[in-house]
This record gives structure tokens, sequence and C-alpha cells, in this order.
């Protein structure tokens, strides 16, 4: 599924024109991704949770050359599913 398949989605379960459902589904995504730089969390019930976790600075090795070089720290989004998605798809 794409944004516009979710677009799709939502005008069939709301009622809402194109325009309407697309800014729905606008406003959701900016609102996850807001908290998330923010530094929070964020839980949806029977869905899952979105956190933001740390990776470490670490030395990796440049398999051309098998040069040492440094990895620098990052953040990235993890996705937890819930125990409904997770009864859901199995």
């Amino acid at each position: 599924m794409n944004k516009e398949d979710m677009v799709k989605s939502v005008m069939a379960a709301t009622g809402q024109a194109k325009a309407e459902a697309e800014k729905s589904v606008d406003a959701v995504f900016s609102a996850i991704s807001e908290t998330l730089k923010s530094g929070g969390e964020v839980r949806l019930a029977g869905f899952g949770t979105f956190v933001v976790s740390a990776r470490a600075a670490r030395d990796g090795r440049n398999p051309r050359t098998g040069e040492t070089i440094k990895i620098p720290g990052s953040k990235a989004v993890r996705f937890r599913p819930g125990k409904g998605l997770k009864d859901a798809v199995n």
C-alpha cells in the first residue's frame, strides 16, 4: 500500500472527498514525524509504537580497501507492533 492507496482507503471509510482525505493522511503523518523529531514516542493502541533509538558511533571497514573507517552515530525510527496488529497478521 502506498500513500495514494491509503488516501483511497480513508475516502472509502469516511466518505470524505479526495482532497480532504489526503489532508487527513498528511496530518497523521506530519503529527507522527513532529512527535518523533522532538524526541517523543507515538503509541497507537492495538497497532503499535514508533520510537526513536540512538545508534552509537562505531568503527567499520571499507570492503574494497580493508581500511578502517569511523561510522558516526545516528538516530533511527523503530516500530514495535502491538498485540492487535500481531493477532491480525497471524
